[in-house]
């Protein structure tokens, strides 16, 4: 698989911009293409999205579908950092159903299965429950000044890592404040879900996944004592954004 050839463990690969911005390596396409047959052939019935594949619009009508990034966290894995994974979702009628995070710099699997339950490496994960908003960790490198009374964490770039952390007890709150993809976030927030942490987008709304636009506005993953309070925080800064 295209992760024996980690830059971090001494590897080359080759890397371009598919935007001014936004990297992409041939270990993205290569792992893209391993998932989409492999899973093509589990379940040939699924529909297909993912970061690195046009999109096909039949999607829509299939009852199941699966929400893939091959690679979430190109720019920590062409640095040979280990804040990277593969995503892979299981959307069944707009809702996950399976999520999974492989993560092998971190030698990590994480699991969760719809109303069963989240798993790192077979260990039961059980999410934060931090009742007081001040002083939440947050996986940032940096965090505005209105936002001073929250406590920074580590940050791996892989946005559904930053999820999965909520999960785990090792951060109680993630949030952004932008338009985002699914395949980004389908796989994590089952996990972070099933592991008893509340799931919104930046308005407090619920997700639906496998939608005709594949965006949602910003995102919301924290204990369920302090997710009324992260909105409450958020909601004007997101309403400005939203309209920008």
């Amino acid at each position: 698989m295209a992760f024996s050839r980690w830059p971090g463990a001494g590897h080359s690969v080759d890397v371009w911009e598919k935007e001014p911005g936004s990297p992409v390596s041939a270990a993205d396409i290569e792992v893209d293409n391993f998932l989409r047959r492999e899973l093509g052939r589990l379940l040939p019935s699924a529909g297909w999205l993912s970061e690195e594949s046009a999109d096909d619009p039949v999607r829509l009508d299939k009852g199941l579908a699966w929400l893939v990034d091959p690679i979430d966290g190109t720019r920590d894995f062409i640095r040979g950092r280990p804040g990277w994974c593969i995503s892979v979702g299981l959307i069944s009628e707009g809702r996950p159903l399976i999520g999974m995070l492989e993560a092998p710099a971190r030698d990590e699997e994480w699991l969760g299965i719809a109303g069963q339950g989240a798993w790192r490496n077979g260990a039961a994960l059980t999410a934060s429950s931090r009742t007081e908003f001040p002083g939440s960790r947050v996986p940032a490198d940096l965090l505005p000044s209105a936002d001073s009374d929250l406590v920074t964490v580590d940050k791996p770039n892989s946005i559904a890592l930053r999820i999965a952390m909520v999960g785990a007890d090792e951060a109680d709150l993630l949030a952004t404040l932008r338009w985002g993809f699914e395949w980004d976030i389908a796989a994590a927030t089952l996990i972070a879900r099933e592991a008893g942490a509340v799931v919104s987008d930046a308005f407090g709304a619920p997700l639906n996944f496998n939608k005709r636009d594949p965006r949602a506005f910003g995102l919301l993953v924290s204990s369920p004592g302090i997710h009324s309070a992260a909105v409450e925080r958020l909601a004007d800064r997101a309403a400005v954004l939203v309209k920008a």
